[in-house]
């Protein structure tokens, strides 16, 4: 497919981008494959690794040509998931030799992202690093530097933040749909032990290193991160301080990170944010709510609905004049919000191709990726040290 009806059938030259500044530095082409086709190395092929590589097989003009993974039998789990011919590796910092490699996934565990993308981008490939961007301010501050420093494009896995219909949520609220924002309410719930199957005890921290403090940031790492990211997106600024709770209530099972969390963080504007996670009930599962003035805003993984304030049942049309985004009443919801959209996990790799093709940083780069990160380790700081923590302004970004 031509470049130019890639754009245009993917609909991101115009929406989900930025244009370059200062703030990103100039980010100049490498010298990719012939056509225009991007190669890529998956860093970490367990389930999130190899679940990208199958969409990637769906994408036209890029390939996963190489995988990295510590552990046997994820290595080649994800290489028979590619559709190419895909090289082996155990040790990452191969891969990255590997000249043919124009891009990297890092789908590791979350201790190892920042050293992992500071190794691959001076090694001058592109990185799309999955959520979240790193562990610990020290780590966080590192690979921001890095990256500004670099000539390549960086992409942070908050997938949602690429979904065009999250995107023109957030449109919706800035316009004024929901009046004065005065909270999010944000919820992740399951119910399971979010164990895997570890088929030789040495495996044990490898496979389940979510369980392990040392290696993860649990629920809030890999869960609320998504929403938590959403919310800085919404207001366009960081949070004053964060305080919350969580523990190890139900799955007694030697797990170090907490089974629920609870957290509520404070805006300078006097918006607060809850968020929860349990891995007992699954009631409404992945949920958040815009709660404004003028009505509430409700976003599921694929839908949202708005309910105004004292306008229930009323007929509506269209939604904001914008045509084939029309409205239906549900009564426990509001009024469906019909955006046509494509996977988010899709949308953030197409995302990639299209920022690496046209020299430009997407809108989940390394500043979104790191502020987040950065809220995340307080939250961890502020449940297990029981304290408030506020925003750290020595960083930098």
């Amino acid at each position: 497919m031509k470049r130019r009806n890639f754009l245009k059938k993917a609909g991101i030259a115009s929406a989900g981008m930025l244009t370059a500044n200062s703030v990103f530095g100039n980010i100049s082409k490498l010298n990719f494959s012939p056509n225009n086709i991007i190669n890529l190395g998956v860093i970490g092929t367990g389930q999130r690794g190899t679940g990208l590589t199958s969409i990637i097989n769906k994408i036209e003009d890029i390939n996963v040509i190489a995988a990295s993974d510590v552990i046997p039998f994820r290595l080649q789990n994800g290489i028979a998931k590619s559709n190419t011919k895909t090289k082996g590796y155990q040790n990452y910092k191969a891969l990255l030799d590997n000249k043919d490699i124009d891009a990297v996934i890092i789908a590791t565990p979350f201790n190892t992202h920042s050293k992992i993308a500071i190794d691959a981008l001076d090694a001058g490939k592109h990185v799309y690093c999955e959520k979240t961007l790193a562990k610990g301010y020290e780590g966080i501050q590192q690979l921001v530097n890095k990256t500004k420093a670099s000539n390549t494009v960086f992409q942070t896995g908050h997938q949602y933040h690429s979904s065009r219909l999250y995107t023109y949520v957030v449109d919706l609220i800035r316009q004024g749909k929901v009046g004065n924002i005065t909270a999010f309410e944000c919820q992740w719930n399951r119910h399971g032990n979010w164990r895997r199957r570890v088929p030789n005890p040495s495996l044990e921290k490898a496979v389940n290193w979510r369980m392990y403090r040392e290696f993860s940031g649990g629920l809030t790492a890999e869960l609320c991160s998504h929403q938590i990211d959403f919310v800085n997106w919404v207001l366009g600024e960081t949070p004053t301080q964060v305080m919350g709770v969580g523990g190890i209530d139900y799955w007694k099972d030697g797990r170090e990170t907490y089974d629920n969390v609870h957290l509520t963080y404070s805006y300078k504007n006097g918006v607060k944010a809850k968020f929860s996670c349990l891995t007992s009930n699954a009631k409404d599962g992945y949920q958040i709510k815009v709660l404004g003035d003028k009505g509430t805003l409700i976003i599921d993984y694929k839908d949202a609905w708005f309910y105004p304030e004292g306008k229930k049942n009323k007929v509506m049309g269209e939604v904001d004049g914008v045509s084939g985004a029309t409205a239906q009443w549900d009564k426990d919801k509001g009024y469906y919000i019909n955006i046509e959209h494509l996977d988010p996990s899709k949308q953030a790799l197409l995302d990639f191709k299209n920022a690496i093709i046209n020299n430009k940083p997407p809108l989940s780069n390394i500043n979104s990726g790191a502020k987040t990160a950065v809220c995340v380790q307080m939250a961890l700081d502020a449940m297990y040290n029981n304290e408030i923590v506020k925003w750290n302004n020595n960083l930098t970004f």
